[in-house]
């Protein structure tokens, strides 16, 4: 069967090229596999057989004709044990490639979203000027490390690799709060990460979608 992955029909402006089937897209154009996408709304993610697939009501979901399964950050490392496009084929580099798809989502993403979420859903919220400084500093604290890690390497590792892939949608949520450009090895690898063209075809998948489908 075709690789099959789920993506909304259509977001607010706002979660335009956030989404993350984006993440799946991306390792899906690195490695060459062609897919095809599952198109969602709300009713469709409340069915009994959607939730058979995604639990939790959620994009991405993804199926080829070995697994069905969902969690971005799981469906790329799948998608990285076939393809050495994402993933050296050695068990040492596979186990590195698998420590920094972790560390993106469980160091840097939740410190960054919480920042994100401040900033998204709370702005001028009377407690968000005590809140705020909190989040920023724990955030800081994880890039200045981060950074510190990556120097004047162009990629995390000897190239690019799937926890590349999953660290640059994570560092891309914090741009527009200015946090990352506090860091200028980090912005410089994010955007060296987004030129490379699978990125391109992938963002253009997901934005394309939108525009199609976008309120009248």
């Amino acid at each position: 069967m075709p690789i099959e992955l789920t993506a909304f029909r259509w977001v607010p402006p706002f979660a335009q090229g956030y989404v993350r089937d984006l993440r799946i897209r991306w390792a899906l154009e690195e490695a060459g596999l062609p897919y095809e996408v599952v198109l969602v709304d709300g009713p469709t993610l409340a069915t009994e057989r959607y939730r058979q697939w995604q639990p939790f009501g959620q994009v991405p979901a993804y199926r080829d004709d070995a697994v069905e399964m969902f969690e971005s950050g799981a469906i790329v490392l799948h998608i990285a044990e076939r393809s050495e496009a994402l993933a050296p084929r050695d068990a040492a580099g596979r186990a590195r490639v698998t420590t920094w798809v972790i560390a993106a989502l469980n160091s840097i993403e939740p410190h960054a979203q919480n920042l994100v979420n401040l900033d998204t859903f709370h702005a001028g919220e009377a407690w968000i000027e005590a809140r705020r400084p909190q989040a920023q500093a724990m955030i800081d604290g994880r890039l200045a490390s981060l950074s510190a890690w990556l120097g004047d390497k162009a990629y995390l590792e000897d190239g690019f690799t799937a926890g590349d892939l999953i660290m640059t949608t994570v560092l891309r949520e914090l741009v527009d709060c200015g946090t990352l450009g506090r860091f200028p090895k980090l912005a410089a690898y994010r955007e060296r990460c987004e030129a490379r063209p699978a990125f391109g075809r992938a963002m253009e998948g997901q934005m394309r979608t939108f525009r199609e489908n976008g309120p009248a």
